[in-house]
């Protein structure tokens, strides 16, 4: 088959290559028909030792051959991770959900210890939110998407993986939720609980402080009531010592008497005059 699409010794294809790459394990119709696609495609850079590799390393070299002849593309998110889009916040808070169609084609040199689909989505999707995150509003990104595509570009994310990308192209752009506005509203709320712990904390301050008084105003009731205890004992010393006349104590109870008395006239409440 080799011999008829034109390859032969010149391109180390031999029956002794061909023989040690099947007792090696590996898969040589699979070889022969890429080496002859690629001959066809003119892809110079896929030779025998190279596509012998490729095989022995369980790559499917036919299906990377396909692949650099016609692009591939892979779909950001992918099906694996059970996401329909690409969610990213703008400067101003408000929430893009993103749908990319990357274009890869297979890069033969890399094929062997280069990242796989599974790398190129992960870096795609991670440029897309740095790109819209960059972005100073989500009208800005809504009305040039392509500038995501060009952002991302820029990055080389294709670098150490079996792929080259071709282009990246946004799919669907839709608006999500205002999550600026809602963590504003959550720090509102927070900043609400603060306040009110902390005039709770002064409500309770208050009614400690008035507890303080009333205890000081009955401490105060009973030093003077020990004081007025006094009062009877110092009057009769003073009588015994004649400090005091017979006369100075009965104005002194008159005194009293009239206090007591405008005491009680005081504390009783005025009649109500009735209506005629």
């Amino acid at each position: 088959m080799a011999v008829q699409a034109g390859l032969g010794d010149d391109s180390g294809i031999t029956l002794q290559a061909l023989e040690a790459h099947y007792l090696a394990g590996g898969r040589v119709p699979l070889i022969v028909q890429a080496l002859i696609a690629a001959s066809k495609a003119k892809i110079s850079e896929l030779n025998f030792k190279l596509a012998t590799a490729i095989d022995l390393a369980g790559r499917n070299v036919r299906e990377a051959v396909q692949t650099s002849v016609y692009p591939k593309v892979i779909d950001c998110p992918g099906t694996k991770s059970g996401r329909k889009t690409l969610d990213a916040i703008a400067k101003d808070g408000i929430q893009l959900k993103v749908r990319a169609r990357v274009t890869v084609r297979t890069n033969l040199n890399q094929l062997i210890g280069g990242a796989t689909e599974d790398t190129i989505i992960a870096r795609v999707g991670e440029g897309i939110v740095s790109a819209i995150g960059s972005s100073e509003t989500h009208s800005d990104v809504l009305e040039n998407p392509d500038v995501i595509s060009k952002t991302v570009l820029t990055r080389r994310l294709d670098s150490n993986t079996a792929f080259e990308i071709v282009s990246i192209d946004i799919a669907d752009i839709d608006v999500g939720v205002n999550v600026g506005a809602r963590l504003q509203a959550d720090q509102a709320e927070a900043d609400t609980r603060v306040a009110r712990a902390k005039a709770e904390g002064r409500r309770a301050m208050a009614v400690a402080s008035e507890q303080e008084m009333i205890a000081s105003v009955e401490e105060s009731r009973a030093a003077l009531v020990e004081a007025e205890e006094e009062v009877p004992k110092a009057t009769s010393d003073a009588l015994a010592s004649g400090k005091l006349g017979i006369l100075d104590y009965y104005k002194l109870k008159n005194l009293q008497a009239d206090t007591e008395m405008r005491r009680s006239i005081a504390a009783t409440p005025s009649p109500v005059a009735s209506p005629a």
